[in-house]
């Protein structure tokens, strides 16, 4: 149990999109602090979707406590984490949100809103209609739209503005948060733009640990193990890590005194983790779906899987990466076999599917560019890409009709793969995802041709043996 009392805390952080990766990251980062005796910040945790609503539940009949088990192997340590003290449910009426965002006593507003939540595309600014719908409303309903009126409060009451922190897999995404948050400022006024931009703060940061979904079995887990009933435990591996830059303009938690990371340059961090870790989750998990494989630890346990990971790691993605002071890259590309071959986990090959329209463009693209630049091999990033359009194209191997897994621009996505079922370039030219120059390699569209042919003609664990002897 905490050794503080939440009770007595008043916040300090407000987090947007309260999920199973923030509860294990953030808030367990945050906890570990107040349990050494820190005393002036704990979480505010707010949702702006309806279906946000199963967590506001959760959380105010639990006080914000929850269970936290991290599971290796056959070994389970659980705690009960106290650091989210208040949680506001924002979908029906944004103006609480705002108000507490404007106090004085916030310090940080923190966001896991997945990597198609920020109103950003090639490095621009986009006025999405529901920003437009944000100015004209003393409620808004956006992340960003919230935030900007929040800052318009706090500069007409002469305080500053908070410090916004992105907890979302985004290469630069302190970057990418002041893109969004100027961009929706200058929505309201060129005035809060101005201010937004030099006098607030938007440091990057990197974030890593697997946290698959809660499932019936982890609440039965908590319950038989360890006596209690928990709505929505969160399950997670023991290996966590956070990098962030320190750059916050109006004061922040000592981090580091719970292990974060503080430097002045996330960089080689984040491409390291994007490009390696969340790259090869992404290359398993389609050919994996396409094998009827559920689980990521069962596909790692397929050995033509995971000669696929390896292989995909070492000859095609570190090549091209600069690795951080104090981390070698062959030690850590086998933790991270380990990590991902973890049987206790269970995380879904489905959750790995999510939003995949993003995830190429940020965790594949940059190393598939990267290789074409140096003339470096591209078999299995080739075969990469032609997993994620076998899968977009709707059948397993078996034949049997696939449920695919939400993405924001998925219908996009499908039609381009369903047109490259005539010409394999096709799909390349999904600009959303591979941009105008990747449909143009001849070298790239003729390796990925023969790995979608080889999808067809001999299913996804066949095709991977065959490509990786």
């Amino acid at each position: 149990m905490p050794r503080f009392d939440p009770a007595t805390l008043s916040g300090g952080i407000v987090h947007i999109g309260v999920g199973g990766f923030h509860r294990a990251h953030l808030a367990a980062y945050l906890h570990d602090l107040l349990d050494a005796g820190l005393t002036t910040y704990s979480i505010v945790g707010t949702g702006l979707l309806r279906s946000d609503l199963t967590m506001a539940e959760a959380l105010w009949a639990q006080d914000g406590l929850y269970v936290l088990i991290e599971r290796d192997g056959g070994v389970a340590n659980a705690r009960v984490v106290g650091s989210i003290t208040g949680y506001l449910f924002a979908a029906e009426d944004s103006r609480p949100l705002i108000d507490a965002m404007a106090d004085p006593d916030t310090h940080i507003v923190s966001l896991t809103i997945t990597e198609s939540g920020y109103p950003v595309e090639a490095g621009q600014f986009i006025e999405t209609p529901g920003l437009r719908d944000d100015t004209r409303s003393d409620s808004p309903s956006t992340a960003f739209g919230v935030i900007a009126a929040a800052l318009d409060a706090r500069r007409r009451a002469g305080r500053p503005p908070f410090t916004v922190v992105s907890c979302d897999n985004l290469p630069g995404n302190g970057d990418v948060a002041r893109l969004a948050t100027v961009g929706a400022a200058a929505m309201r006024s060129d005035l809060l733009a101005h201010w937004t931009d030099k006098a607030g703060a938007f440091p990057d940061a990197m974030v890593d640990r697997i946290t698959p979904a809660t499932t019936d079995a982890d609440r039965a887990f908590v319950r038989g193990h360890f006596g209690f009933e928990d709505r929505w435990p969160v399950t997670c591996e023991p290996f966590r890590q956070w990098a962030l830059e320190d750059e916050f303009c109006d004061g922040r938690p000592p981090f580091e005194r719970a292990g974060v990371l503080i430097t002045t340059d996330v960089t080689p961090y984040e491409q390291m983790k994007l490009r390696l870790l969340n790259g090869s989750h992404s290359a398993l998990a389609y050919p994996a779906a396409l094998a009827g494989i559920e689980l990521v630890d069962e596909a790692m346990a397929t050995p033509a899987i995971e000669r696929f990971v390896r292989s995909l790691m070492r000859d095609e993605v570190a090549p091209n990466l600069t690795s951080p002071a104090g981390i070698d890259f062959d030690d850590y590309q086998q933790s991270l076999i380990h990590r991902f071959s973890n049987p206790a986990i269970g995380d879904q090959i489905a959750r790995v599917c999510l939003d995949g329209s993003a995830k190429f463009a940020t965790f594949i693209v940059p190393s598939v560019e990267a290789q074409l630049d140096t003339g470096g091999p591209i078999r299995m990033l080739a075969l990469v890409l032609a997993g994620w359009c076998r899968y977009l194209q709707g059948r397993a191997d078996d034949g049997s009709a696939l449920t695919l897994a939400p993405d924001p621009f998925l219908a996009e996505a499908v039609a381009a793969a369903l047109a490259s079922q005539h010409e394999p370039r096709q799909f390349l030219r999904y600009k959303r995802v591979f941009g105008t120059h990747l449909a143009e390699s001849d070298r790239l569209v003729d390796t990925f041709s023969d790995a979608l042919a080889s999808l067809r003609r001999l299913g996804s664990l066949a095709t991977l043996a065959a490509w990786t002897k």
